[in-house]
């Protein structure tokens, strides 16, 4: 037969300290069959705990004599009546009905910080191919240096060069 660890191994009697864990479950009759029988192969070599279950057993009695005290019609009304009157309690925690929120906002406030601490390029980047381009820029966006240049030389249908 397994038993749980907090029972002693089988064959042995369980301890007194064990033993005071069960009671009222022994006693309310809600302990499995096995552990029952645990609990009684204790008591019937235990006198202390058979003393203390006899007085567990009479205090139940003594409950049970008691007559049940119903209460008042009104009790129901003015128990909700005190709890609406109580002023609601606000807290931080309202702004934030459930960690998604949370989550959100606290991913938000990250990527604004990292957007505004990156370095920003005012100027664009000239790649090594555009140097010679911009060199002769004078050239192409003031077209009056081209008009001082001498007339290009007249060559013929032979390739020879004309005055």
């Amino acid at each position: 037969m397994g038993s749980p660890s907090y029972w002693a191994k089988e064959g042995e009697v369980m301890s007194c300290s064990r033993m005071e864990k069960k009671i009222l479950g022994y006693l309310d009759r809600r302990l499995k069959e096995s552990e029952r029988l645990e609990v009684e192969k204790h008591l019937a070599g235990c006198a202390a705990c058979r003393l203390r279950v006899n007085g567990f057993r009479a205090v139940n009695g003594l409950l049970d004599e008691l007559p049940t005290i119903e209460p008042s019609p009104a009790f129901d009304l003015r128990v909700h009546a005190r709890v609406a009157a109580e002023p609601m309690k606000h807290s931080w925690r309202a702004w934030f009905p459930s960690p998604r929120v949370a989550i959100v906002a606290a991913a938000l406030v990250v990527a604004t910080v990292w957007v505004s601490t990156r370095p920003t390029n005012t100027q664009p980047q000239i790649a090594q191919d555009d140097i010679p381009v911009l060199e002769n820029m004078d050239v192409l966006s003031n077209f009056d240096v081209l008009t001082e240049l001498p007339p290009p030389a007249q060559v013929d249908d032979g390739g020879q060069q004309q005055n």
